[in-house]
């Protein structure tokens, strides 16, 4: 009888597990980002899936950007409305920045997962882009899922993190440890 109560536990427990891939082009980036430079983060499109608008969606997807790049750098502007690309760019180069880092959101999927077993799920690419040499410096696709027990906390938002984090520490050179 311990050992079904001991595998069930463990069943439970691999049904909460949230997972996220992390697709990185360009990983080798050459030249690292200063923690002295600029940074505009770019504001996505509020993510939909169906007819469900998820209002609010791009601006939690670029605090996470920003809340990673605040573990390496201080000068961090982030848009008040989405724009395009091209949009973004012009922006960020009369903000002055060095980089931007270019949002959006390919789906968002906020379900109650603890009633309808149906996982959340988020994709998002970020392109960062060299201001200065009008050059991609690399780009991300991150997808994630939920567990099925996550007992109403989670949101698609809250898989953003760890992969994030993960593509910021690729593009800022490691500090030298004494």
């Amino acid at each position: 009888m311990k050992k079904l109560l001991v595998l069930g536990f463990i069943a439970t427990l691999a049904g909460c597990a949230d997972s996220h891939h992390l697709n990185v082009s360009n990983t080798e980036v050459v030249n690292k980002i200063p923690a002295s430079s600029s940074v505009y983060v770019a504001l996505s499109e509020d993510g939909r899936y169906g007819e469900k608008d998820y209002k609010g969606s791009g601006v939690l997807l670029s605090n996470v950007i920003k809340s990673g790049l605040l573990t390496k750098m201080n000068d961090i502007t982030v848009a008040n409305e989405a724009g395009s690309f091209k949009e973004s760019i012009k922006l960020a180069e009369s903000n002055g920045s060095d980089y931007l880092f270019y949002p959006t959101i390919m789906h968002w999927e906020d379900r109650a997962t603890e009633w309808s077993a149906k996982a959340d799920k988020v994709e998002v690419k970020i392109v960062t882009w060299d201001i200065k040499n009008n050059v991609e410096l690399s780009s991300a696709i991150i997808d994630g899922s939920s567990g099925l027990a996550t007992l109403g906390g989670d949101h698609p938002q809250d898989l953003l993190p760890e992969p994030v984090n993960a593509y910021i520490d690729t593009l800022f050179a490691v500090p030298v440890q004494n």
